[in-house]
């Protein structure tokens, strides 16, 4: 008996190319005009220099020996070279090649050879706005004058001398982010966690996209596992319930405003995404009693906390979206099966937001994000 269907021999179509919703989406990027977590601000110490990529664009992210973070294009004008293959040279980075140092600014301020007898030189290359807030360090990767608009997503539990104790975790995976997206708020992948149950029986009780977000309330007992359940008072929290969103580019959850969390993604590629997720409880019950944890001994606890129950847990999702990718890499014509409406809801908002960021950029707009000619400003032809 002949099948239906055949695996295709094409890889998957373009954004151009794509003939339905999951095609499309698949195939988005995600609109450069907001702020993106590129690093944690510990990772990156005074003298310290890293490649960050957004959407198949290098961008150079460095600490200057004062202290401040700054970013720009990962090139040096002269010949090309990835500026994080130099070093930090006080508040400049400079190219390993020829010694070119460049300010946060994209400005070449020192070049150590001869001239030639000319002028110095106005070369730059596109700076990225920079910022640090919650621990991350996050760029802007699109248009430089309409960062200063943009704000970054409010967290005020996370700031201030009272600030709910956290957990932080970060993943590469193989992956396009808006399998991520999907993934994160789709509680129909309870049966992937069944070792660790942080959520169980969902029910979608309502879902609505207003602009660019997507607001969904689900009916769901929450942390259920043998670990978690010992440390969560039910008499003081509803965990019978929560509330998630996709604040494009962002994605959220919310349990009885007690226990939250965060995912910021940076889309790397059409196959790439690193998520940072950061979770947060207003408080936790010593087991067994009706006390609180101390916020004291929250710090010790904490991490325990993650290397027994999140990372491993997240791990699982990592490899459930690793393997959709390739799936989807292998059978990207197969017939549609998605039956939960808020992924599709997610999914039309991503498609949405990245036709509208092409459009705005013309002809233009299906090139690389972000990649201007290093200008020279008056500066001689070579």
């Amino acid at each position: 008996m002949s099948s239906r269907y055949t695996k295709p021999i094409q890889p998957p179509p373009s954004f151009a190319e794509a003939k339905n919703t999951r095609q499309k989406v698949r195939a988005a990027g995600m609109d450069p005009n907001y702020w993106y977590p590129a690093e944690w601000s510990k990772n990156v110490k005074a003298g310290g220099v890293q490649e960050v990529v957004f959407w198949k664009r290098s961008i150079a992210v460095f600490r200057g020996e004062d202290g401040q973070i700054r970013a720009v294009e990962n090139r040096c004008a002269h010949r090309q070279l990835k500026l994080t293959t130099g070093h930090v040279d006080g508040c400049n980075l400079v190219c390993p090649y020829h010694g070119w140092a460049y300010d946060g600014d994209g400005r070449v301020v020192e070049i150590p050879h001869s001239l030639f007898g000319r002028k110095f030189p106005k070369f730059k290359v596109p700076e990225v706005p920079v910022q640090e807030r919650y621990g991350l360090i996050w760029i802007f990767p699109g248009d430089v004058e309409r960062a200063q608009s943009v704000a970054l997503p409010v967290v005020p539990e996370l700031e201030g001398p009272d600030a709910w104790p956290s957990i932080s975790a970060d993943f590469t995976w193989k992956a396009h982010h808006s399998m991520i997206i999907d993934n994160v708020s789709d509680f129909t992948h309870a049966y992937l966690h069944r070792r660790f149950r942080p959520f169980e029986d969902a029910e979608l009780r309502k879902y609505e996209t207003v602009g660019d977000n997507v607001y969904l309330e689900y009916d769901t007992k929450v942390g259920q596992g043998r670990f978690n359940k010992l440390f969560v008072s039910r008499k003081r929290v509803n965990t019978n319930y929560m509330r998630l969103g996709y604040e494009y580019p962002y994605q959220w959850s919310n349990t009885d405003d007690q226990i939250k969390h965060w995912l910021f993604v940076l889309p790397i590629d059409e196959r790439t995404t690193r998520g940072f997720f950061v979770f947060y409880f207003k408080a936790f019950n010593i087991p067994f009693t009706s006390f609180e944890i101390p916020k004291g001994l929250m710090k010790a606890f904490l991490p325990a906390a993650k290397e027994l129950t999140v990372k491993p847990l997240l791990s699982e999702d990592g490899l459930a979206v690793e393997a959709e990718q390739e799936g989807y890499e292998m059978h990207w014509d197969a017939p549609l099966a998605e039956l939960n409406p808020v992924v599709k809801a997610f999914q039309e908002v991503t498609i949405r937001k990245w036709e509208a960021y092409l459009a705005s950029q013309g002809e233009g707009g299906l090139t690389q994000i972000g990649t201007k000619p290093a200008s020279s400003e008056g500066a001689s032809p070579a």
